[in-house]
């Protein structure tokens, strides 16, 4: 189960700033009506912060939960591998979210290409909970309960024999993550 992320949070800021400012030419004052917003005030965006409701799931589901993965620097896939054993494999479908506005706008300044993106951003997703699946309703109730925009945004399986995904686990060890289907637009 995937939950929302507030915007950038606070990785890739590097590239942002190189996108933005020094080849795109904007400034934080640049309003942008795909955001709603000036430069900075998007990139400012407080980070969401899911301690309450994942303590509050781990409490209330017990077992049923496995993981959590914080989406940081290095992105989704990367970030999911490192909290599955590495006989597993996860597949996560883009077509169930659409990024915010801001990593569009980041990815056509930067003439990133989406891989780039990927291994970078959050795109969206800041957290996600690896739950049995009987307890995926649950959990996507309580994490709306708590104001929390979740989705089911995937599935783990056992990893074939030599099967790779898209990044390798970050720090080390870990199953396998493909980013599967396209974002819709």
């Amino acid at each position: 189960v995937a939950m929302r992320s507030s915007g950038v949070h606070s990785n890739g800021f590097s590239f942002v700033r190189r996108a933005l400012f020094d080849r795109a030419g904007f400034t934080v004052d640049t309003h942008i009506d795909e955001l709603g917003s000036t430069v900075g005030e998007a990139l400012l965006t407080p980070t969401a912060l899911y301690t309450r409701p994942c303590l509050e799931l781990a409490h209330t589901l017990g077992q049923s939960v496995h993981a959590f993965s914080h989406i940081t620097g290095g992105g989704i896939a990367a970030n999911i591998a490192r909290v599955l054993p590495e006989h597993l494999h996860a597949n996560i479908e883009r077509s169930t979210w659409r990024p915010q506005p801001v990593f569009d706008i980041i990815a056509q300044a930067g003439a990133a290409n989406p891989s780039d993106m990927e291994l970078t951003f959050n795109l969206g997703i800041g957290m996600v909970a690896v739950l049995s699946p009987e307890a995926v309703d649950e959990a996507s109730a309580m994490l709306a309960e708590s104001g929390v925009d979740a989705w089911v945004c995937g599935e783990v399986t056992d990893r074939a024999a030599g099967q790779r995904g898209d990044a390798e686990a970050k720090g080390g060890h870990g199953g396998s993550v493909s980013l599967v289907g396209r974002h819709e637009r």
